[in-house]
C-alpha cells in the first residue's frame, strides 16, 4: 500500500471509529435567538428527549445577536465533531444572501429540520374586517403600516412581497426587536397590521386583543380553522413559513451528521413533544439528512429571489 493510500485509509478508519463512538460526551445546542423564543423552545424539548435516549447531557446555550448571525458564526468556527450544534430559524437562509451572512451549505452542515409555522397577518382585536383584503380595501387611501420583528426577517419580506402585489396599496414597514414588541404595537394600535407568527402571538389571539385575518399557507392552520389563507382572501396564493432547524459545522462527517439527524427525528416523533409544539402553532417536521441538505439549497435560492423582488437587504 502506498503512503497516499495508507493515509486515506487511516483518515476513513478514524472517521468511522469516531462516528461509532459518537456521542461520548455532552452535546451543546447553541441557540441563535433569545431564551423563550421558538428556537429555544424546540432546542430544550429536543435536547431533553435526546439526552434520555443517548445517555449524554444535551446542554442548551444562548448565542443570540445580529439576527442569528452570532450563533451561526460561533458554530461555523467550532470543531466539526458533532458536539456543537446550531439551532436557528429561516433567518439563516435569508442572511446567506447577504455579504456578511453565514452560508449554511458551505460553512455549516445541515442536520435536521424540526418544525415550521406560516406567517400570519393580524390586526387589533377591535378591527371589524372579515379578512385581509377587506381590511386593505377599506384603509383610507390604501395607506397603512405593518410591523414585523426586524428588517429582512421572513415576516418582513413576506409583508413587502405580498403588499406590493396589490396595486394601490402603500404599506409602510415598522420594524421591532422581536415578536413581543410587535404584539404590543398591535394591541396598543401603534401600527395597523402585524406580519408575524402564531407562536409569538397566540396568547393575544386567545385573549382576542389580536385578530388573525390571513395565513400565508396553502391550507388553513389547525389552530385557526376559521382564518382564510391568502389565496382565499383574494391575494396571490403565496406561501411563506418560518422554520427551526439544526446545523453542525462544515466538514462534520456524514455518519455523525446522520446520527444527529436520526436522534433529532426520533425526539420529534415522540407524541408528547409533538403535541406541545402543535399546541403553540408549530408544525413538527422531519427529513432525512440528505433531503434536508437539498431543502436548504432550495431555501437559500428561494429567499434570494424574494430579496431581489423586494429590494430589501438583510441586516
Amino acid at each position: 500500500m502506498t503512503r497516499a493510500a495508507l493515509l486515506i485509509f487511516l483518515i476513513a478508519w478514524t472517521a468511522q471509529a469516531g462516528a461509532q463512538s459518537f456521542p461520548s460526551r455532552p452535546i451543546h445546542f447553541a441557540v441563535a435567538f433569545a431564551p423563550g423564543g421558538i428556537a429555544d423552545t424546540i432546542a430544550r424539548g429536543v435536547g431533553q428527549k435526546m439526552s434520555e435516549r443517548i445517555g449524554q447531557p444535551v446542554v442548551v446555550e444562548t448565542k443570540s445577536g445580529a439576527g442569528g448571525m452570532v450563533g451561526a458564526k460561533y458554530v461555523a468556527a467550532a470543531a466539526p465533531d458533532g458536539y456543537t450544534v446550531l439551532v436557528t430559524t429561516t433567518a439563516l437562509a435569508i442572511n446567506a444572501n447577504a455579504p456578511q451572512g453565514v452560508n449554511p451549505l458551505t460553512e455549516l452542515t445541515p442536520v435536521a429540520i424540526a418544525a415550521s409555522t406560516p406567517t400570519i397577518f393580524a390586526v387589533n382585536g377591535n378591527v371589524a374586517a372579515k379578512d385581509l383584503m377587506d381590511f386593505v380595501r377599506n384603509v383610507k387611501g390604501g395607506r397603512f403600516s405593518f410591523a414585523s420583528a426586524g428588517i429582512g426577517s421572513a415576516e418582513h419580506l413576506a409583508g413587502e412581497y405580498l403588499f406590493r402585489s396589490v396595486q394601490g396599496l402603500e404599506a409602510t414597514h415598522v420594524p421591532f426587536q422581536g415578536g413581543a414588541p410587535v404584539n404590543t404595537a398591535i394591541v396598543s394600535q401603534q401600527v395597523d397590521v402585524a406580519s408575524t407568527t402564531l407562536p409569538t402571538a397566540l396568547a393575544f389571539v386567545k385573549q382576542q386583543s389580536m385578530r388573525v385575518l390571513a395565513v400565508a399557507s396553502h391550507a388553513r392552520m389547525p389552530l385557526l380553522p376559521n382564518v382564510p389563507t391568502l389565496g382565499e382572501s383574494g391575494f396571490p396564493d403565496f406561501e411563506n413559513a418560518s422554520w427551526i432547524a439544526f446545523f453542525a459545522p462544515a466538514r462534520t462527517s456524514d455518519p455523525v451528521a446522520q446520527r444527529l439527524n436520526a436522534e433529532i427525528n426520533h425526539a420529534l416523533g415522540q407524541a408528547d413533544l409533538r403535541d406541545r409544539l402543535s399546541a403553540i402553532g408549530l408544525e413538527p417536521r422531519t427529513l432525512a439528512q440528505p433531503q434536508f441538505v437539498q431543502y436548504m439549497k432550495e431555501e437559500v435560492a428561494n429567499w434570494g429571489r424574494v430579496i431581489k423582488a423586494t429590494g430589501i437587504t438583510p441586516h
